[in-house]
């Protein structure tokens, strides 16, 4: 067969030709529309009551206000808060009383999309009408109604929440259109290898009109491709989509070695690399919190008291992240990047674990008790705290003093680098440590 011969399969949105005709197609919303479930309830009793339908995009909520129309033999009247206002309201108020003038069991369904984009004086337009029962409101929302919906309206109606589609309904729906020679894909004889199907819905986030956008593209750009020859390899998927989205994996082999390759480019002190690894796994798809909190642990681990200052930012950049979201946190994400990768480098914190192994190895060591906490006269008597020396009494408010355990006695744990802010600290032990060594304790006069 002849693909060319078909451009009358891509002459409306694949996602506008596979929308479910009746109330079994629609998948992932089983906790609504399940048996016994209250949205099948109404449904199945022919009642229409006002509702708001609350949910992330592709979830299905104009599917459903179209089949509540459809099961209940209501007039389907859609409108779109983005492009119209109180004026067309009016007019669909009007029709809906010259059909009810006509035919007195008429019902008009009223879907109102995005209908956070109204404000609250605009929503009240529907208050009289809802409440008189001349239309039923449907309104579609992916914002919380309790902020973004007026109180009086949202009294009326009954709040029903919508659900991300998860990865199994989602390659249910698309293996579905793959098969489906009338409404989907079908008549081209393609197949997908079940990884790449699964990649392809891990990069959706939960909305099945992106899944079916994407496999839009596939079947367009392999249409010309053998019927039933072999399953699309993710290597050939990715191709069709013109993005290495699906070759990147976020739970999987690639995202492991991106952020492996990020963390060694900024530790090597490339900025470059670093920012191309950084852009490889954003662009991808990678969640940005997930790259912010290993700019965090790099900020302690690799950077250190070198630059006491990378924490700061990387903390920051964290911060950014989850206040502004993408695309505009990539700008926090690229500085932190580039801060780390070129600040100078240190990584004594891991003396953490040698004292961590010192502390399973010798168990719990008594504290010495000049340095236990005298809070009752009977630990005065056993002598908690005696001898006790406090620093900013001595020049330099430092005094030589034994402040680890008897057994571990001259252990270091820390050894400082040469680098950065490090180097003054190095410098500055060994003056305390030579201090120590003929035992200084000279007060301040």
């Amino acid at each position: 067969m002849d693909r060319a011969a078909l451009p009358e399969l891509f002459a409306a949105p694949l996602a506008e030709r596979v929308r479910p005709a009746e109330l079994a197609e629609v998948l992932g919303q089983d906790h609504l529309l399940g048996p016994d479930r209250p949205l099948r309830r109404l449904i199945e009793s022919d009642r229409l009551v006002s509702m708001i339908l609350w949910g992330p995009p592709g979830s299905g909520k104009t599917t459903i206000a179209r089949l509540l129309a459809q099961s209940t033999d209501a007039t389907f009247v859609p409108f779109s808060a983005v492009l119209g206002g109180v004026k067309e309201v009016r007019v669909i108020v009007a029709e809906a009383e010259a059909r009810q003038a006509k035919e007195p069991d008429s019902r008009t369904l009223l879907f109102v999309d995005e209908i956070h984009r109204f404000n609250r004086a605009q929503q009240d337009a529907f208050l009289p009408h809802v409440e008189s029962g001349l239309v039923t409101l449907v309104g579609a929302t992916t914002e919380n109604p309790s902020f973004q919906v007026n109180g009086a309206l949202l009294s009326r109606c009954v709040v029903h929440v919508l659900q991300p589609l998860g990865e199994e309904p989602l390659i249910a729906l698309l293996e579905r259109v793959l098969a489906d020679p009338e409404r989907g894909v079908g008549s081209l004889g393609l197949s997908i290898e079940p990884e790449a199907l699964r990649r392809m819905v891990r990069s959706t986030g939960g909305d099945a009109r992106r899944a079916l956008g994407m496999l839009e593209r596939v079947a367009l750009h392999h249409r010309q491709r053998a019927i039933d020859g072999p399953p699309l390899t993710i290597e050939e998927v990715s191709q069709a989509l013109g993005a290495d989205s699906l070759l990147y994996d976020r739970s999987g082999e690639e995202h492991y070695n991106c952020v492996s390759a990020l963390i060694k480019s900024m530790r090597g002190s490339d900025p470059d690399a670093a920012l191309y690894w950084l852009a490889r796994m954003v662009e991808a798809g990678e969640d940005p919190r997930f790259v912010a909190r290993r700019l965090v642990i790099f900020a302690s681990e690799d950077v250190g008291l070198a630059d006491p200052r990378a924490i700061q930012v990387a903390m920051a950049c964290k911060d950014a992240v989850l206040f502004l979201g993408l695309p505009e946190a990539k700008y926090a994400l690229a500085q932190a990047a580039l801060y780390l990768a070129t600040a100078p480098k240190s990584n004594s914190a891991k003396g953490y674990f040698q004292a961590a192994a010192a502390v399973k190895r010798d168990g719990a060591l008594p504290v010495p008790k000049p340095l236990r906490n005298a809070s009752t006269p009977l630990m005065k008597q056993l002598g908690y705290g005696e001898g006790y020396q406090y620093p900013p009494n001595f020049v330099g408010n430092f005094v030589a003093e034994q402040y680890l355990p008897e057994a571990l006695e001259g252990t270091r744990f820390y050894e400082p680098s040469d680098q950065g802010y490090e180097k003054m600290v190095r410098e500055r032990l060994a003056v305390w440590g030579s201090r120590k060594g003929r035992g200084d304790k000279r007060k301040k006069r």
